[in-house]
């Protein structure tokens, strides 16, 4: 998961976001998949942590793999204002991929601020998980 977000948008907290993510892979029950925290390892203070620090980061780690970075459709759009695109375009291959269900995190925290059912929305280790710690809750 993303541990800043590059242009300051707020987001739940990172490990909680972590588990939220745990809990999607475990629904999924993909053994190949799994939590990476390589953003937490290459966070420094007041910074957000960009996709060429972590594709660089994962090209260090395996020199001889050829890296795919995908993107959605909503990222595709605003792919141009990433950090270091064109060199990202330069040194590895970019897939934006299409949604089959477009969900977005905002449709599912509006759900929850109305107290409406998020079960559409997500799989349901992940729904009962933001129902649990409250996540999207605004304070009363």
């Amino acid at each position: 998961p993303s541990i800043a977000h590059a242009w300051g948008k707020e987001m739940v907290d990172y490990e909680v976001r972590c588990r939220l993510i745990e809990a999607f892979i475990a629904d999924l029950s993909l053994p190949q998949a799994q939590l990476a925290t390589v953003e937490k390892e290459l966070l420094q203070p007041g910074q957000s942590v960009t996709t060429y620090a972590v594709l660089s980061f994962l090209q260090a780690q395996w020199p001889e793999a050829e890296l795919t970075f995908v993107i959605g459709p909503d990222n595709l759009f605003q792919f141009g204002q990433f950090y270091r695109a064109q060199d990202i375009l330069q040194r590895w291959s970019v897939m934006a991929c299409p949604e089959k269900i477009k969900v977005r995190s905002t449709d599912i925290r509006y759900a929850v601020q109305e107290k409406k059912d998020i079960s559409q929305l997500t799989t349901p280790r992940v729904a009962a998980l933001i129902t649990q710690l409250n996540c999207y809750r605004i304070a009363s």
